[in-house]
């Protein structure tokens, strides 16, 4: 593929009209639909180098790079004692599940966001970590990965969400959905929303990867989204060279400094897997999402499991979960039948 100079992929995301198209619905060759579904259009990318004081709706103008930063996102105590069934057994899940082993407080250590998630991993996952959630459509990737940047917005933090399959109102939009003013984080500076084509994307990547350490360091933000990897890596011909390309923007991502959640499509194959079985070894931590049907209920439901988390210690069990209109619950009490 031609690659754009130095730049070129970030200045046109800032600079140029989006196209107002809706994303495309999934077709034949299993392009995955987005997670959320409002039908809103977008205005402009936002401009990182006009003041923050714009309007939020005014997507010609919004939050400057070169802002100071605020506070790193606080370790928070969830309460997690009122839980509900919803068809789960919740007489022997309150057991921790951990495992012996303890991890202290030697790394820097944050929450997640998630109500119940969070009560699963000892002392919170380390701070800067790349993670990875990975689902099939409708099990919520792309909320997780909203509430995950409320958290930070929350703290006084500061956040980037960059989206390759929705536009940027429809982002702000989902989020204003579930009781989360993005709108006004976005017009004081402390949240970028950039909404990228994956091709472009895939032909800048090697600039790309090399500016975004300094591009984030700019921004000074606390956590980074980029959903969803799988459409970045569907840009790629042959196995080898997607492996290649993800894993150095993989590392990338790393050398940049701030907490990282990527979502991808999990595989036709098996829920614990990623569409192409690549991000879940280049990650920190790994969580899936993914539906259950149990013998003796009729309705489907959703559960979350902790694959992995370096350096912290875990619940290993899968618990049940629900998509509510303040975004995802995690009921830590309950257990699969």
């Amino acid at each position: 593929m031609a690659e754009d100079t130095e730049e070129d992929w970030f200045e046109r995301a800032l600079a140029e009209e989006p196209d107002q198209d809706e994303p495309a619905e999934a077709d034949e060759s299993g392009v995955p639909e987005p997670d959320e579904s409002d039908t809103a259009e977008s205005n402009a990318f936002p401009d990182l180098s006009a003041e923050s004081g714009s309007e939020a709706g005014d997507s010609a103008a919004e939050t400057p790079a070169e802002d100071a930063f605020g506070a790193e996102a606080d370790v928070i105590d969830i309460d997690v004692s009122e839980t509900e069934s919803f068809g789960f057994d919740l007489d022997e899940g309150a057991e921790d599940g951990l495992d012996e082993e303890e991890y202290h407080a030697d790394i820097p250590r944050i929450n997640v966001g998630i109500e119940g998630l969070d009560a699963m991993i000892q002392e919170g996952v380390p701070d800067r970590s790349l993670m990875a959630v990975i689902g099939g459509a409708g099990t919520g990737k792309t909320t997780f990965a909203l509430q995950f940047l409320q958290e930070a917005l929350r703290n006084d933090g500061k956040a980037v969400f960059i989206t390759l399959e929705e536009n940027r109102e429809r982002i702000l939009r989902s989020a204003s959905q579930k009781g989360w003013d993005f709108e006004a984080a976005v017009a004081d500076g402390s949240l970028a929303v950039l909404d990228l084509d994956p091709v472009d994307m895939a032909n800048s990547l090697t600039s790309i990867r090399s500016e975004l350490p300094r591009l984030v360091g700019d921004f000074e933000a606390d956590r980074l989204v980029l959903d969803s990897v799988s459409l970045l890596e569907m840009m790629y011909d042959d196995q080898a060279t997607r492996r290649t390309e993800i894993y150095d923007f993989a590392n990338a991502l790393k050398r940049a400094g701030v907490t990282t959640l990527v979502t991808s499509e999990a595989s036709e194959e098996t829920a614990y897997a990623s569409r192409f079985g690549i991000i879940e070894y280049l990650t920190d931590a790994v969580f899936v999402l993914q539906y259950v049907r149990p013998e003796d209920f009729q309705e489907t439901r959703l559960a979350v499991e902790i694959q992995k988390i370096r350096d912290a210690n875990h619940a290993r069990e899968s618990k049940p979960y629900e998509l509510t209109s303040g975004g995802i619950e995690v009921y830590r009490d309950a257990t699969i039948f």
